[in-house]
């Protein structure tokens, strides 16, 4: 989905990046690459520990982001913001392992308490997935 977003930059700074649509939300980065590419990072952020966002907000018209005060003396650009992070559907995954390692995740799955697929998921949240 296409949000506005604007984009500051004074000299000798890096690029600021505010995100209208999602209040206090606010990235940046060195260059206008890094800070385009981290306002995924920011939005996902935002709703980082919600386990159930029932609607999300609208995006604002291009021309009204344009004419609002943030936007004095800076540039609005859209960007395309992925919302799969929120998608908490399970789906069946195919994956292929050695044996001896799918023996070990099984059995530390076991120790755990756990299935393998909730083993696995804890596992890959551990390891900042």
């Amino acid at each position: 989905m296409l949000y506005p977003i604007i984009i500051h930059k004074d000299a000798g700074t890096d690029y600021g990046v505010i995100v209208p649509d999602f209040p206090g939300v606010f990235s940046g980065g060195k260059t206008l690459d890094e800070a385009l590419a981290n306002v995924q990072d920011a939005i996902e952020t935002f709703y980082d520990g919600d386990d159930a966002v029932e609607t999300l907000p609208k995006p604002s018209a291009l021309e009204a982001a344009i004419a609002s005060e943030a936007a004095a003396g800076g540039a609005v650009v859209l960007v395309d913001v992925n919302f799969d992070f929120l998608d908490t559907r399970a789906v069946p995954v195919n994956i292929t392992l050695p044996v001896w390692m799918k023996n070990r995740i099984d059995k530390a799955a076991k120790d755990a308490g756990m299935n393998r697929s909730k083993y696995l998921v804890k596992a890959a949240q551990a390891y900042g997935a």
